[in-house]
């Protein structure tokens, strides 16, 4: 079971924002690789704690992760931060390690100088249907997205002499000051176009169309936003990393049941003979038909609970219910017969409205029913 990662940063569901920052940098430089050379376990550390915070300093992300826990990111495909490496780090999160490490943080894991650059992601939206949600899909999708054209070879950028950063050094009346900035020339990479074949862009880029397996977990929600790793853009440099798909997700209205959180709503309309009479109703639910019983004398505004045959939770804590609200259907025209019938009957007491405590009102019921 993966860490809670309000855990991982020693921090409550209530930090604000800096602290969750100073929490990480913390974390960060306690595992730092160049502080525990060859250390599996520091390093592995130093990842979750990179996790926690990509999570914990969105406020969008923050936000799923509290309803949903870890189950919000989940999925095959790379959704959420598990799968972040060294290089994501480095080039995500550098600048919050300020001269914690020398000349500062980002030239690359393991002192190789060069820093990595990272793609721009790409998003796209994939609609799915009640059916889709319930049960879980995988969907490929085709996209877009910007490779390195075949045959196109980089240098070390002389400017930065790969490092990707030009050091400055200023004296000040608190003495000799370094500083680091991205270098112009390469634009972080520490690598400029050597050769590129026709085609190509200015930084030996092309378009190319890509097919992505999308593997979406059941009991996803309209508008929560799905991570796949490595499938956005790529980026010039032969050290550099592609970007990430973000995928959002849109649901479908479904023809006859409404979705509330992880519960269903179906609404069933019998007639007056087989409320008086009882009847037993097959009625459409998500993965088949289901057969339900309804007693004698059942009243309009009934609900019955169908459990288990709601919405998958995405925290793996079993499904939400099937609720089905009972209408009596009143006829709007009426032969003569049916008018005789009627009329003969309007004065029997048995036919007069005589509720008892147990038929409460369509608000009681609601009411008891989200208590």
């Amino acid at each position: 079971m993966k860490k809670d990662f309000y855990e991982i940063l020693g921090i409550s569901k209530g930090a604000s924002a800096e602290e969750i920052k100073k929490a990480y940098r913390k974390k960060a430089i306690q595992y730092h690789p160049d502080k525990n050379p060859g250390d599996k376990e520091a390093e592995e550390n130093f990842k979750l704690a990179a996790e926690a915070y990509e999570v914990l300093s969105d406020a969008d992300k923050k936000a799923r992760y509290d309803q949903y826990g870890h189950a919000a990111f989940d999925g095959a495909g790379g959704f959420g931060g598990g799968h972040m490496n060294m290089d994501d780090i480095f080039s995500q999160f550098g600048d919050i390690f300020g001269s914690a490490f020398g000349g500062g943080f980002g030239g690359g894991f393991g002192g190789g100088g060069q820093r990595r650059v990272k793609g721009s992601n790409l998003r796209i939206k994939v609609k799915l249907s009640l059916e889709d949600i319930v049960n879980g899909v995988e969907k490929k999708v085709k996209v877009k997205r910007k490779v390195q054209a075949k045959g196109v070879t980089y240098r070390t950028c002389s400017t930065c002499n790969g490092s990707g950063q030009i050091m400055r050094v200023a004296n000040t009346i608190l003495g000799r000051m370094q500083t680091a900035s991205t270098c112009n020339t390469c634009g972080g990479s520490g690598q400029i176009l050597d050769a590129k074949p026709s085609g190509a862009d200015a930084q030996g880029m092309i378009m190319e169309d890509d097919t992505v397996s999308i593997k979406i977990p059941a009991g996803v929600v309209d508008g929560m936003q799905l991570k796949v790793s490595n499938k956005g853009n790529e980026a010039p440099g032969s050290n550099s990393v592609p970007g990430d798909l973000i995928v959002a997700i849109e649901e479908l209205e479904h023809d006859f049941l409404k979705r509330e959180g992880e519960n269903l709503h179906y609404d069933l309309y019998i007639s007056f003979p087989e409320a008086a009479l009882g009847v037993s109703k097959e009625i459409e639910a998500v993965g088949g038909k289901v057969r339900i019983k309804l007693e004698e004398g059942i009243q309009s505004g009934k609900i019955l609970r169908l459990k288990g045959k709601g919405i998958p939770s995405l925290n793996g804590y079993g499904n939400g219910d099937l609720l089905v609200h009972v209408n009596v259907w009143t006829p709007k025209t009426l032969n003569k017969e049916q008018k005789v019938f009627f009329e003969n009957i309007l004065s029997d007491d048995n036919f007069r409205p005589s509720p008892e405590k147990s038929d409460k009102s369509f608000f009681e019921k609601v009411k008891d029913m989200f208590s």
